[in-house]
């Protein structure tokens, strides 16, 4: 089956799920919104469930490619990782999904597989890594700031600068987190990540 047919597959699936809670969604009505057969729907997600991890897996890529996005739209490295906080708490804020995964709080209206692996028996390449482990906030934190550290060090950059920006990085991110959980006021995580990186600079 082509990607695109199984890319509209999942956003006919996310668009379900944006009108009524995943126990309600009905695998024949994703097969029609996306104009395939139920069947094809099945060979290529296996189960709901598997329709369901594919689709969480989509929205973490999703999320991730976002971060890399961010940590190239400037030149200074402590903008770079305000907008990777920007990003974080806008995509949480638009995507049910996204802040579930990022808080770990998943409400009834969402589908929740379970983030470790289940056995796979696709033959799908995209659905055998929908099946491998899918991440938690704390992997999120994680796979965020070594991407950070990975862009802001560059080549050379001695072990104990790297340690520092590290720091520095996971600060940004868990602070975004927490604006995501408890959104912030005035000036927003901007500010915030802002004031936070100027002092732990200083």
């Amino acid at each position: 089956m082509m990607p695109a047919a199984r890319e509209s597959l999942l956003d006919a699936a996310y668009t379900a799920l944006a009108r009524r809670p995943w126990s309600a969604v009905r695998m024949v009505d994703v097969a029609a919104a996306a104009g395939v057969s139920r069947q094809t729907l099945y060979n290529e997600f296996g189960s709901k469930d598997g329709l369901a991890r594919a689709l969480v897996r989509r929205e973490a890529d999703g999320y991730l490619a976002g971060v890399d996005r961010a940590l190239t739209t400037h030149s200074d490295p402590r903008e770079r990782l305000t907008a990777t906080a920007e990003w974080t708490t806008s995509a949480a804020r638009e995507n049910a999904l996204v802040r579930a995964m990022l808080t770990g709080c998943w409400s009834e209206r969402l589908p929740s597989p379970a983030l470790s692996a289940v056995s796979s028996t696709s033959a799908v390449p995209a659905q055998r890594r929908a099946d491998g482990p899918l991440p938690s906030p704390g992997d999120f934190v994680s796979l965020v700031r070594d991407r950070a550290v990975t862009v802001l060090a560059g080549p050379g950059t001695p072990k104990s600068d790297t340690a520092d920006l590290a720091r520095s990085c996971e600060l940004a991110v868990r602070l975004a987190l927490s604006c995501v959980a408890a959104p912030p006021g005035e000036g927003g995580v901007t500010e915030l990540v802002r004031s936070a990186l100027q002092r732990h600079a200083g």
